[in-house]
């Protein structure tokens, strides 16, 4: 799905459930389970490449080249999370640049200072309005295709309150965003609040973090309360941490795999997964000249 195309997606019914992808393999994996977008998450990275929590570790460059992967395997949509743009506005220039040669198919801004953190973790701290203003000016001026979309997000419901995050909306729509992003509602009420927020005028985005400060709703009553698109971001790593402590645990206490292989592919059905045969089937036929 192209950039144009994931806009017109998100103008009408029903809601985009974008799941959350690390890597090639979460890519290739939810994209064959049918979902037209994809959200690369900041967190996810932060998690499994380096084994740390979402506080504004994970570089520029490891984002960047962890979309060339996972757009070299897939062709759904990539909504990528860039944090902060990694500094400041003249950062966001390249950071939007750069994400967009990689694969991006839209680019998520938030307005918190450095250094950032979880949207859904404590003592969060924000820029002003005009300084984040400015990123999303500079992120608007600065892609190369004006149909790669600039998703703008607020974290002020946790620092200022909900009419400080309203206002911020509105303040980021006329600079030019392209979907809005009100982070961490803290309760069901102010979900709804959030989904009439601008009125209809530019896409809404929902965010659905299993235990963190919003309460997990689903897509289609998200649908119905105004949002066009909800994000999962960290569930698929949350669900394998899970299983591979309960594998790793059960290693060490038998010393064998055999009672967990009923939840894992073998090897056959890992390749069978990742399309081992077709692939070497190709390489033979282009060793043999055939076309």
């Amino acid at each position: 799905m192209t950039a144009s195309d994931l806009r017109k997606r998100l103008s009408h019914p029903p809601i985009v459930v974008a799941p959350g992808i690390y890597d090639a393999l979460t890519a290739s994996i939810a994209a064959s389970a049918g979902f037209e977008a994809l959200y690369l998450s900041g967190a996810a990275i932060a998690y499994t490449k380096l084994g740390r929590p979402d506080i504004g570790l994970v570089s520029m460059s490891e984002v960047a080249d962890t979309l060339m992967l996972v757009r070299e395997r897939v062709d759904a949509a990539l909504i990528v999370d860039a944090d902060t743009g990694y500094g400041n506005a003249l950062n966001v220039e390249r950071t939007v640049k750069l994400f967009e040669r990689a694969g991006a198919t839209a680019i998520q801004l938030e307005d918190q200072s450095l250094p950032k953190r979880c949207g859904h973790l404590a003592d969060k701290t924000l820029i002003s309005t005009n300084e984040m203003i400015g990123k999303i000016k500079a992120a608007v001026d600065s892609r190369s295709n004006d149909k790669t979309l600039i998703i703008a997000r607020t974290d002020a419901v946790a620092v200022d309150g909900f009419a400080a995050a309203q206002e911020r909306a509105e303040a980021f729509a006329q600079a030019g965003a392209d979907v809005i992003f009100i982070e961490a509602p803290q309760d069901a009420n102010q979900l709804a609040q959030v989904g009439k927020v601008l009125n209809g005028r530019l896409p809404l985005m929902a965010n659905m973090v299993e235990g963190g400060r919003t309460p997990v709703l689903p897509a289609s009553d998200l649908e119905a309360m105004g949002f066009s698109l909800v994000i999962f971001p960290g569930g698929i790593v949350r669900a394998l941490a899970r299983t591979a402590q309960d594998f790793y645990g059960t290693l060490a206490q038998k010393g064998t795999t055999e009672s967990f292989r009923p939840r894992m592919f073998d090897f056959e059905g890992i390749n069978r997964l990742l399309g081992t045969v077709d692939i070497l089937a190709r390489g033979k036929r282009y060793e043999s000249g055939e076309r």
